[in-house]
């Protein structure tokens, strides 16, 4: 046994005991008109957890009050870190699933004997299920947002195309027809951003996506050790991810399409230049306040047509809870009103975004927007990450390698691979 897994399997022994203990106090909303104060830390926006703590009450028997604190995603883990060792830290953190990884040390997990698994895995969606672990749960679900693929009915209308691509080979058919390029090659209408990190806003959640629809979930984790499967010995799946990304860059391809020299992938899309963006559900409103006269829609992402699962990336934020807190009782009643189906539709409406739940996605939606969400958040998937900005950067410098032609695609794979587990390592110790 290495030091790394004795170390995890040491923590997740003290997390169980802790969490058992502090849950089993746990017994629903009781008689109390308002619950204890708990501290809540997150990335989330301060402005919507407070809007919906306040509707809730304002419907509530029982009063929550919760103070929030809203970080960056850059100084969470710093800060965090810092209130922990002083201990002044939060009674809960809410925050993506693909920052949680670090912090594993500091949890503790909510026990099956308060949740069973079977309730969990019936009530949450499937990228929920990340969170499970042989000895209880590392976060109750709060909030998902999925990618998906945003289009421009003008310039599909415009090059006489009727539907929208639900498959990526149907790019190939599409490209000739919507790419518009001047006499020198340049390109001055774009079909699609893909083969760049530098302009490409979500280019790690959309390279993130594309190999989890061929079944490779971009980091594995045990229970004991993480590592990363965009490796060598992974099969084919992250070389050929690779090709598809960086073909539309490549000037001697037919599906040549994007380049460094266009402008954000948003901006292109908002301007007109660009017949799609790949950017999550949670933008189309800043899409339409930055152009209301933009004529466009919504689309799931598209998916491998033959051979692989269907998938795309979804920020799923979580409530999980600190082994270091003294009110984990009472942070688990507040936590549970917060997700519960009373009250969770009402942050699903604040923030046009689908239901984490799946009983609230079973009732549909005749608003079409809302429709395409809840089938995107059912297949929606995610991983336990380094810290996002690092897992991008390794992505970014690695696709401008082969692009450049410094490395090729194995190579390439090959560095992911050593430079991602370096730093997964450090991420767990």
């Amino acid at each position: 046994m290495s030091k790394f897994q004795f170390i995890v399997i040491s923590v997740f022994i003290v997390c169980i005991i802790a969490g058992v203990i502090a849950f089993a106090t746990y017994k629903g909303s009781g008689k109390s008109s308002s619950l204890p104060n708990i501290t809540v830390w997150g990335t989330f926006p301060a402005d919507v957890f407070d809007k919906y703590i306040s509707e809730i009450n304002n419907k509530a028997s029982v009063t929550l009050t919760v103070i929030y604190v809203q970080k960056k995603p850059e100084q969470f883990s710093g800060d965090f870190i810092a209130a922990l060792a002083k201990g002044t830290g939060p009674d809960a953190v809410l925050i993506p699933l693909d920052m949680l990884l670090p912090h594993l040390d500091k949890l503790t997990l909510v026990p099956y004997t308060t949740l069973t698994q079977r309730t969990f895995m019936d009530t949450y969606i499937e990228e929920s299920n990340i969170y499970l672990t042989d000895n209880g749960i590392l976060a109750m679900p709060f909030i998902v947002d999925p990618l998906i693929m945003y289009w421009n009915r003008d310039m599909f209308n415009a090059s006489s195309i009727a539907t929208y691509p639900k498959y990526w080979d149907e790019f190939n058919l599409i490209i000739p027809k919507l790419t518009v390029r001047d006499s020198d090659g340049n390109v001055r209408k774009s079909t699609l951003a893909m083969g760049d990190f530098t302009n490409i806003t979500n280019a790690r959640e959309l390279v993130g996506s594309l190999l989890m629809q061929l079944n490779n979930p971009v980091t594995a984790y045990d229970g004991q050790s993480i590592k990363t499967t965009i490796a060598v010995s992974s099969g084919s799946a992250p070389q050929s991810v690779l090709k598809f990304f960086t073909q539309f860059v490549d000037p001697s391809s037919p599906n040549y399409s994007w380049n460094r020299g266009m402008p954000n992938d948003k901006t292109a899309f908002l301007s007109g230049i660009g017949a799609t963006y790949f950017g999550f559900a949670s933008e189309i409103k800043d899409i339409r306040a930055k152009n209301p006269n933009l004529n466009f829609d919504a689309a799931a992402l598209p998916q491998v047509r033959t051979g692989g699962i269907k998938s795309t990336f979804g920020k799923m934020y979580g409530f999980s809870f600190m082994k270091s807190s003294p009110n984990l009782s009472t942070a688990y009643q507040a936590v549970s009103t917060l997700v519960s189906p009373t009250y969770l539709p009402m942050l699903v409406d604040m923030m046009y975004l689908p239901s984490i739940r799946r009983d609230i996605i079973a009732q549909g939606s005749t608003d079409p927007y809302i429709d395409v969400f809840n089938q995107s958040a059912l297949v929606a998937n995610g991983w336990l990450d380094i810290e996002p900005s690092k897992a991008r950067q390794i992505l970014s410098s690695t696709v401008q390698d082969i692009t450049s032609g410094k490395v090729t695609v194995i190579e390439a794979v090959g560095n992911i691979e050593e430079q991602y587990n370096v730093l997964l390592k450090e991420a767990t110790q």
